[in-house]
C-alpha cells in the first residue's frame, strides 16, 4: 500500500533530531515507521520550515519525508499557518498526482483541509486524525485560545467529509458525536509507545534514584511548560506531601529557563508554597534520555486540565513507572484507576496530594501498578499493534472506495481561505 501521510506543522524529523517535538511529531514518525515495517510505502508531507533542509529526506527504509513550500521557510506557530495552507494544499495536490498513493492520512485539522482538496480530483480517500479538537481547546482555554476562528467549523466539515476519522480515545468519539459525526464514520485507534526504548529497570521503582534511602521520593512531570499541563497544581499539591521532590522535564532548553515566563511563574509559585527547594525544572530533555529519567522516579504525574490523548503516561507505564493522572480525555482510557495508577479530578491539588501521600507510603502497591502498567502497554499500545489497527482502517476505506462528498478538486476549487471562512459562518 502507498500511503500519503500529511502532517503540515509536525515533521517526523523533529522527534528524531532532538528538538522539543510534541506528541503529533512522535506519532507520525512512529506510525510511519511501523507501517513501513509491515511492508507499506509511506511518504510524509510536511511544510518546509528551514531553507537548508533537502526537499526529500529518506527517514528509513520505506519512509521518506517531502518538504512542501508554503509560506516562508522558517518556523511558524501552528496557529499562524492557515494563510499558507492554500499553497500547501496546491503543492500536495501536485505531489498526489505524481505519486498516486492509495490514500491520504491527514494529521491535524489544517492537514485535513489540504488533504481533502488534494485528494478529491484524484478520487482518493482521506483518513483523518485530529490529535486535538478546537472546540475542546476553546472550552478549556476560552479567551486565551489562539486557534484561528475558522478551526471549529473546518473540523466539523472535515469530520463529515473524510472517508474515516480515526479517534485516539473514547472521549474524542463522544466529542465527534456532538459535532454530528455518526459512530459509523469513526474508528478508535490509540497512540502508541516505543517498547524497545521504554523498558523497566531491573530494580524496584524509584530505587535507583534513592540509592540507600537518603534521597527523597521523586515525582516526575514530562511535558511542555504551558498552564493547561497542570504543573502549578502539582506544585500546590507538593506543599502537602512532605519528603518528596518534583522534577519537571520539558519546555525550553535548560539554558533558556531563566528567561522563560512560564518557568519563572512556576518557580515563583514554588517559592510562595515554600517548596522551592523541592522543585527542579530540568528543561527540554532528549527523548532517548527519558527512560533513564523515568526509572529514577517513583511516580509519573500527568495532571493536565484537558488532554486529547497523552503519550507520556504510556511511556511511563512501558518503563515500569506507575502513573497518577487527571481523569480527562485519553488518560481515562490508558490509565486504569487502582490497577496501573490512579486517576484524580483535574485542578484539585488537595485530592492529588492525598493520593500521592497514599502511594508513596505503599511501595508494594506501586510495584504492582508498575507491573500491571507494563503488561497493559505490551498488550495494547505497541506501535506494531497500533499500525495493525490503522492498516485495518485503511483496508476498510479502500474497500468502500467512497469519494469525498463536499470539497471540489484543485482545478475548480475556490480559495482554501474562502472555504474555511464559509464553514466558520
Amino acid at each position: 500500500m502507498k500511503i500519503a501521510m500529511v502532517s503540515e506543522h509536525a515533521s517526523p524529523l523533529a522527534c528524531l533530531g532532538g528538538v522539543d517535538a510534541g506528541g503529533q511529531n512522535v506519532h507520525v514518525a512512529a506510525l510511519s515507521a511501523a507501517l513501513a515495517r509491515r511492508g507499506h510505502q509511506v511518504v510524509v508531507y510536511t511544510r518546509r520550515d528551514d531553507p537548508n533542509v533537502p526537499r526529500t529526506v529518506r527517514l528509513l527504509p520505506g519512509v521518506q519525508v517531502e518538504h512542501l513550500s508554503a509560506g516562508p521557510a522558517r518556523p511558524i506557530g501552528k496557529d499562524e499557518l492557515l494563510p499558507f495552507m492554500e499553497d500547501f494544499g496546491n503543492e500536495l495536490a501536485r505531489q498526489v498526482r505524481q505519486q498516486q498513493p492509495d490514500l491520504l492520512h491527514a494529521h491535524f485539522w489544517m492537514s485535513g483541509l489540504a488533504s481533502l482538496r488534494a485528494a478529491s480530483a484524484a478520487g482518493l480517500p482521506v483518513v483523518q486524525t485530529f490529535h486535538a479538537l478546537g472546540k475542546v481547546k476553546r472550552r478549556w482555554q476560552g479567551g486565551s485560545d489562539t486557534s484561528p476562528p475558522e478551526r471549529i467549523g473546518a473540523e466539523r466539515l472535515i469530520a463529515r467529509t473524510a472517508d474515516l476519522v480515526i479517534a485516539t480515545c473514547t472521549d474524542e468519539v463522544r466529542e465527534l458525536r456532538s459535532m454530528g459525526v455518526s459512530d459509523g464514520r469513526v474508528e478508535i485507534v490509540p497512540c502508541g509507545v516505543d517498547l524497545t526504548l521504554f523498558t523497566p529497570s531491573r530494580t524496584p521503582v524509584g530505587a535507583a534514584a534513592r540509592g540507600s534511602g537518603n534521597r527523597p521520593a521523586r515525582l516526575l512531570i514530562l511535558g511542555r511548560l504551558v498552564p493547561r499541563k497542570g504543573v502549578a497544581d502539582a506544585i500546590a499539591a507538593l506543599a502537602q506531601v512532605p519528603g518528596a521532590e518534583l522534577l519537571v522535564a520539558g519546555g525550553p532548553a535548560p539554558d533558556q529557563l531563566a528567561t522563560d515566563s512560564e518557568a519563572q511563574r512556576l518557580l515563583a509559585l514554588a517559592a510562595a508554597h515554600a517548596v522551592a527547594d523541592r522543585v527542579r525544572l530540568l528543561g527540554r530533555q532528549p527523548h532517548t534520555d527519558l527512560p533513564e529519567l523515568m526509572r529514577s522516579c517513583d511516580l509519573l504525574l500527568a495532571v493536565p486540565w484537558y488532554e486529547p490523548f497523552g503519550i507520556t503516561p504510556l511511556e511511563a507505564m512501558a518503563a515500569g513507572l506507575p502513573v497518577v493522572a487527571t481523569a480527562v480525555g485519553g488518560l481515562r482510557d490508558t490509565v486504569l484507576d487502582g490497577i496501573t495508577g490512579r486517576l484524580v479530578p483535574p485542578r484539585r491539588p488537595d485530592v492529588l496530594a492525598r493520593v500521592l501521600t497514599e502511594l508513596l507510603a505503599d511501595p508494594p502497591r506501586r510495584l504492582a501498578m508498575a507491573r500491571a502498567g507494563r503488561e497493559r502497554v505490551l498488550a495494547h499500545y505497541g506501535w506494531n499493534c497500533v499500525a495493525e489497527q490503522t492498516e485495518a482502517c485503511y483496508g476498510s476505506v479502500l474497500a468502500q472506495r467512497r469519494l469525498p462528498r463536499s470539497l471540489p478538486g484543485p482545478a475548480t476549487a475556490g480559495r482554501l481561505t474562502d472555504v474555511t471562512a464559509e464553514v466558520a459562518r
